[in-house]
């Protein structure tokens, strides 16, 4: 199985282990990540399981039956080979601990590194009830800033204010834009911005005098068939130029040196009860919770029709089993 690596253990029937699904899952397996992949490759991003061996070099840092969190690619499987560097002690095989890998440092890096956010100032968060939109709520929140998170459903409007959200709006009997002009006619501050589309321009036009927007995504382009493609804003510099605001892409494997210092941070205020790790396991889809691999298009099925509240997970049943 290779001279490095741990592998997650077998436990009782009643053990769980968990892959996380996100948006940009459909894009990689496209091909559009990186053109050069032919079929068949691994997919999936994430995964949390326990060792069950040990490769030479990771012998001193890891023992069998630890519980590890990673994110790597091919995480889509039962059992799974994961370089050291790529793994991550966590306390327990909790769901709550693989949202904090790649949809929580999202945000956290993202709007340290770029959202220069300062007490009062207006946040605006897309999809804000989503895997990484309900940490760009909190974390906005805990800089004192008064935070707007669009969403979906009267139930996610209850979600985003059980964890502080100023202002949600539902969008399917709201109308944004309004709701922006009438309460924030001065403008928004910040956007984090992984809606694209109408969304995007809508949060274009609505910036304040220096605001700055988020990008870090675009899910309404994503199931394309013709691939991604670019949203046009009539008058994009100008616009820009008149309010002194920017337009800033992220993508978190560009942030390295930043990730390990921010993903343990993030750890310890889960661990301190200061940050809710809101998890979606399919309990309201229509064929019921998601179990096992066979399960997974259903739960992207599920992502990209607006259903999840919080980062959706999938269980397998047979451990995933990790090798560093």
């Amino acid at each position: 199985m290779g001279r490095r690596g741990v592998w997650g253990k077998r436990q009782k029937a009643q053990s769980e282990r968990f892959v996380g699904i996100n948006a940009s899952d459909i894009n990689y397996a496209a091909g559009q990540y990186d053109p050069s992949l032919r079929p068949p490759f691994g997919i999936g991003f994430e995964g949390i399981g326990e060792v069950v061996g040990l490769g030479l070099s990771a012998s001193a840092n890891y023992a069998v039956g630890q519980s590890v969190a990673y994110m790597a690619p091919g995480a889509f499987a039962e059992y799974v080979i994961v370089p050291t560097k790529k793994a991550v002690w966590v306390p327990s095989v909790k769901p709550e601990f693989l949202t904090l890998l790649l949809s929580a440092t999202t945000a956290y890096i993202s709007l340290k590194e770029l959202g220069a956010l300062s007490e009062g100032q207006k946040v605006l968060v897309t999809a804000a009830a989503g895997g990484t939109g309900q940490f760009a709520v909190q974390l906005a929140k805990k800089a004192k800033c008064h935070v707007i998170g669009t969403c979906s459903s009267d139930e996610k409007v209850s979600f985003l204010k059980s964890i502080d959200c100023d202002r949600p709006i539902n969008y399917k009997t709201e109308n944004v834009a309004k709701v922006l002009r009438k309460e924030y006619p001065e403008g928004l501050d910040v956007v984090y911005e992984s809606v694209g589309g109408d969304m995007f321009k809508l949060a274009v036009n609505c910036l304040a005098i220096k605001g700055r927007l988020l990008l870090i995504g675009f899910i309404s382009s994503y199931q394309n068939p013709g691939g991604l493609k670019a949203v046009e804003v009539d008058n994009l510099a100008l616009k820009l130029l008149q309010k002194s605001a920017s337009v800033r892409g992220f993508f978190l494997l560009h942030y390295p040196s930043q990730y390990q210092a921010g993903l343990k941070h993030l750890m310890e205020m889960y661990e301190r009860g200061e940050l809710v790790c809101e998890v979606d396991r399919g309990d309201q889809a229509p064929e019921g919770r998601f179990v096992g691999l066979e399960s997974i298009y259903q739960a992207v099925d599920y992502l990209y029709l607006g259903k999840n509240i919080g980062k959706i997970v999938v269980e397998l049943p047979q451990p995933v089993k990790a090798k560093l």
